[in-house]
């Protein structure tokens, strides 16, 4: 997956009529800064308001999702954010001249085409993932539908539907990784039963379909005369349903493109969690409702823990990418104060390193030797370690050069460290290094707390 956000070079615009109000809208996707995320903007309203793409603004999910703020809609927004996220699209802002997201053609392939058009462009800013570690399950028993999300190392998505139709049967769809949403499903388009249709008209919605824009599934007996009622209120010369049970308004794009449409539906609603995550969602008979009820429930995990987006995983079973040895061989450092026992990721800007905890620590001989509890000092220094490995990292002779830390600030020790725990240390550039000077975020995990964090600055420097 993507480890930097993406914006896109230039604004694209798109034109197209809104399903349910049947109003003309212009849609124009801009640039936005990192960290910005992806927001909507009534430019047709006084004040232009923006509405942010979050679970916590959604109001309505009849028929589509609808987001609302101070009585201001933006209504239909799940196709839009579906092909933003499934094109790794993280920072835009979506300007519209009305309330609704234009249908064009039932998918998001409209808009991943507009989108590749503006050219995704990756931002100076890292991507923070939240990886999923434990199952959420979410089960709606007024529509019998069911989401869980399971740990992985990817975005995945698989969904099964089953709305007792000998036409549709049981179908089912998987996106394995975002790369294919582009060819795999961003084609296939809404969909509707015949009755649903009749019942829409009848509610004065869709007034912006046309019988192109979705696929309608046909699963009753139906009268000439009602077919031809159906053409002239679509303004179509005929319409006949096929063999297989659908209006003759469209082919198939996919054999089971109605199951790959909700798994599209499920991408887009799980947008609005407003936060990327690694994990593998399993739906079974989603739908909006479902979905947003879902996105929320995963919205509140993450608030909840949010200390661990960006926290790194260590499997002790992978081996490391520096052993103890190999750490003798760039730092100067010996026991007892070599605290650090492997690393495990190592990249230009971020290098994560290992320290197991055991009673036998001589450090634990005289503090608190009644509580044994690691003294907060040598966790900032395990980390000054873990941090010289990334600057001497950044040097093409390491073995001829030193690290040493100038200041220490805002540290701060939220947890005790004791016998038996596993330290993990995350440092992470703040900046590209400047004059042999670096400035780095330090935090120390144990399971899923952080023990100790601090923002540190160091200076890299030749043997004498």
């Amino acid at each position: 997956m993507t480890t930097f956000q993406h914006t896109i070079q230039k604004e694209v615009s798109i034109n197209g009529v809104g399903l349910h109000t049947g109003e003309e809208v212009k849609m124009v996707f801009k640039p936005a800064p990192a960290d910005y995320g992806i927001r909507f903007k009534r430019v047709d309203l006084e004040n232009q308001p923006i509405i942010k793409a979050d679970a916590d603004f959604v109001t309505d999910v009849q028929r589509g999702t609808t987001l609302e703020r101070n009585k201001v809609k933006i209504s239909t927004v799940e196709h839009a954010l579906a092909a933003l996220v499934g094109l790794e699209i993280d920072n835009v802002m979506i300007e519209l001249d009305s309330q609704e997201v234009p249908i064009m053609d039932g998918s998001s392939q409209p808009f991943v085409e507009a989108l590749l058009d503006a050219i995704p462009e990756k931002q100076d800013a890292k991507k923070q993932f939240f990886k999923i570690t434990e199952n959420i399950y979410y089960h709606d028993k007024e529509k019998d539908a069911e989401m869980m999300i399971l740990p992985a190392d990817d975005y995945q998505v698989t969904v099964m539907i089953d709305f007792n139709s000998p036409v549709l049967g049981k179908q089912h769809a998987t996106l394995q990784q975002l790369k294919d949403f582009k060819d795999e499903i961003s084609s296939a388009r809404t969909f509707c039963f015949l009755h649903e249709l009749e019942l829409l008209l009848q509610n004065n919605l869709i007034k912006g379909g046309d019988l192109s824009n979705a696929i309608v599934v046909v699963d009753r007996e139906v009268s000439d005369e009602e077919l031809n009622r159906l053409a002239t209120l679509f303004n179509k010369p005929s319409v006949r349903v096929r063999r297989e049970g659908y209006l003759s308004n469209v082919e198939l794009r996919h054999k089971n493109e109605p199951a790959r449409h909700k798994l599209l539906d499920v991408v887009g609603d799980l947008a609005l969690i407003g936060t990327p995550i690694q994990g593998r969602v399993i739906a079974t008979k989603p739908g909006h409702a479902t979905n947003i009820a879902f996105a929320q429930k995963i919205k509140k995990h993450i608030k909840e823990n949010k200390h661990l987006i960006g926290a790194p995983v260590y499997d002790p079973s992978i081996p490391p990418l520096y052993n103890i040895e190999q750490i003798k061989g760039l730092l100067p450092h010996r026991s007892p104060f070599l605290l650090i026992d492997k690393i495990i990721d190592l990249n230009k800007t971020t290098v994560v390193g290992v320290k197991s905890v055991t009673y036998n620590e001589p450090f634990f001989r005289g503090h608190f030797p009644h509580q044994a509890v690691m003294p907060g000092v040598l966790i900032l220094e395990a980390m000054a370690q873990t941090g010289g490995i990334l600057v001497l990292n950044q040097v093409p002779d390491p073995e001829n050069y030193i690290t040493y830390f100038l200041k220490i600030s805002e540290a701060r020790f939220r947890n005790m460290v004791v016998p038996g725990d596993t330290l993990i240390f995350k440092m992470e550039l703040l900046a590209p290094i400047r004059r042999g000077l670096c400035e780095m975020k330090a935090t120390a995990y144990v399971g899923k707390k952080i023990a100790a964090e601090a923002l540190m600055t160091a200076q890299v420097r030749k043997h004498k």
